[in-house]
């Protein structure tokens, strides 16, 4: 059973500004290259009902590949030097998928 991963959030940094540019970039690159991750995706909010402006999403094969991601040097890393200075709020979504 996979698990999608999926986090939506709102960043600090102005639309289109060269910060938003570089958080997303350095997110999809930094994040995409931990083993275990599949199908990363970045996406950015189209509707107005919701505050959150950017999702990353990615699949793991099973709870174990989850974890290990979870538990990962870079992961850890990004989200101390990049997710909590510069994001504003989120909400996190884990799904199985059979």
């Amino acid at each position: 059973m996979s698990i999608r991963h999926t986090v939506v959030f709102r960043l600090r940094h102005p639309a289109g500004s060269d910060a938003e540019a570089a958080f997303l970039a350095d997110g999809r690159r930094i994040l995409s290259a931990i083993p275990g991750v599949e199908r990363f995706a970045v996406a950015r909010q189209v509707s107005p009902k919701s505050d959150f402006t950017h999702q990353f999403s990615m699949v793991f094969a099973d709870r174990e590949a989850y974890a290990a991601y979870d538990a990962h040097a870079d992961h850890v890393a990004f989200v101390e030097v990049r997710w909590v200075p510069e994001v504003a709020d989120f909400q996190e979504y884990d799904f199985a998928e059979d």
